[in-house]
Order: structure tokens, then C-alpha cells, then sequence
């Protein structure tokens, strides 16, 4: 296991992903254990997902779905658009994506959990998708050909990964010329003392790798990205079974959208 320095951090990257494996994993084969973030039909009617998505999705697909915000409030996927997935969870995003770009468009969904991958490609058949496929994968090094997509969707995880610069980078290059992302995650309203970012409860709490939003679009731009949009959005951590540092941190949804 190997320690990295990556944006002054501290922290060994394989533990981290260990952790989130097991919180995530725990997410998809005991949805209703209760966790710091709100999750399933709950989390989906904060965020505002329509009922007409959720009702031709396989229940579980919806009751390990865990978020920070609806990538598709930002726009409906077009007929035919070719689309990445990145942090895809138990699909549902990637199933919703698969009926709106349907018939001729197709989905990638990647993940690194194995539990969540496996319930994903059941959750597929389940709901007679054929046009959506998962791959298991890191957002920094995205199992996708250069310029394949058309938009990039995310819901909640680039603030898991320590090293967003690569991240972001791996979504500006699988996307073709003129293609977006549309992505949810956080920000912070205030930051984390530099001495609790090597915290790895925090990190797997959707804390320590958040970024105040000025700092978000700065790394977006960095990647090389254009028109970038960054709205503030919900709640998703008040009032969930496990008690959460968020709020001490201003912790909220956001949303994002940006050009290549």
C-alpha cells in the first residue's frame, strides 16, 4: 500500500478505496441498514428524480441507489447519445440514462465495487436493458476509449477520489469534441482543516473530499473544460439514520455542467 501526496494530502490511497469499498458494499447488499447519507425511493424523491424513471426500474436498482444530486436535472439524455457513467453504483442512473438514449444509444457505467457491479448487471437484465453494460473501473483511469461519449454523468463520487485532477481528465478525454459532462456531487461551505483531509472516516462521510465550489470549478476548468455551470443543490445528509459531520462543514449537493 502506497501513500500519496496528491493535492498536499497524506493518505494511503488503496486503505481509502478499502474503505469505500466496504461502505458501498454494505449500501448494496443491506440497503436498509441506515447510513450518513440518505438513500433508495427517499433520496430519489429529495432529488427530485420523476416517478416515470423510477417506476420502470427494477426495486433493487432504487433501494441501494446513494447520491448527492439528479444529473438529469441538467438536461435529458438525447435518442443515440453514447454515455459514461462514472461511480455507477447499482445502475440506476445508468439504467434511467439506457431508456432515454434508447434505441440506438449506449452506457457505460463504471465502478470499483464488486458487490455493487454485480447487482448492477442483475438490476440490467432485470429490467430488460440490453444497451447498457459495467465495467469495473477507477474514475482516474476510466476503462473507456479516448472520445467514445457524448456525456459524462456522475452522481456523488468525484468527492471520493482523492486525485479529482486525473479524474476529470479521464472524463475530458472519453468525451468527442463538443460532448459534456453533467455531473452531481458536494461542496463545502466551509473547509476542512488540513489536518482532518488524511481522515479516512471523513472521506467515506463525503466530507474530507469535498471542495469548497470555487475550488470545484477551478479544477473543472483546469481539465480543460468550458461553459462551466455550478449550481447549489440539496441536503442529502440531514436527517439520515447515521449522524453525519456535514453540516458542521455546510455540506450540500451540487450540480454541474461543462463543455468540451
Amino acid at each position: 500500500m502506497t501513500n500519496t501526496t496528491i493535492a498536499g494530502l497524506n493518505i494511503d490511497i488503496e486503505e481509502l478505496r478499502k474503505s469505500i469499498r466496504e461502505e458501498y458494499s454494505a449500501v448494496a447488499n443491506d440497503p436498509e441498514r441506515g447510513f450518513h447519507f440518505h438513500t433508495g425511493r427517499k433520496l430519489a424523491g429529495i432529488l427530485g428524480y420523476q416517478d416515470e424513471w423510477l417506476n420502470r426500474l427494477p426495486s433493487s436498482a432504487i433501494e441501494s441507489m446513494a447520491g448527492t444530486g439528479n444529473p438529469f436535472s441538467l438536461g435529458e439524455l438525447k435518442p443515440g447519445e453514447y454515455v459514461v457513467d462514472c461511480g455507477s453504483g447499482s445502475g440506476t442512473d445508468s439504467l434511467i440514462a439506457a431508456r432515454m438514449v434508447a434505441p440506438n444509444g449506449r452506457v457505460i457505467g463504471v465502478d470499483m465495487t464488486p458487490e455493487m457491479l454485480s447487482k448492477a448487471r442483475h438490476n440490467a437484465v432485470e429490467a430488460g436493458l440490453t444497451n447498457v453494460e459495467f465495467r469495473e473501473g477507477y474514475l482516474e483511469l476510466l476503462p473507456v476509449p479516448d472520445a467514445w461519449a457524448d456525456v459524462v454523468i456522475s452522481n456523488g463520487v468525484l468527492n471520493l477520489v482523492p486525485d479529482k485532477d486525473a479524474a476529470l481528465l479521464e472524463m475530458y478525454r472519453v468525451l468527442k469534441s463538443g460532448g459534456h459532462i453533467q455531473i452531481a456531487d458536494i461542496a463545502l461551505q466551509k473547509p476542512v482543516p488540513e489536518g482532518a483531509k488524511s481522515d479516512i472516516t471523513l472521506w467515506t462521510g463525503c466530507i474530507a473530499g469535498g471542495l469548497l465550489k470555487v475550488q470545484l470549478e477551478q479544477k473543472v476548468a483546469a481539465a480543460g473544460f468550458k461553459d462551466i455551470e455550478v449550481v447549489w443543490g440539496k441536503d442529502v445528509f440531514s436527517g439520515a439514520a447515521q449522524h453525519s459531520d456535514a453540516a458542521e462543514f455546510g455540506t450540500l449537493g451540487v450540480t454541474i455542467r461543462a463543455s468540451k
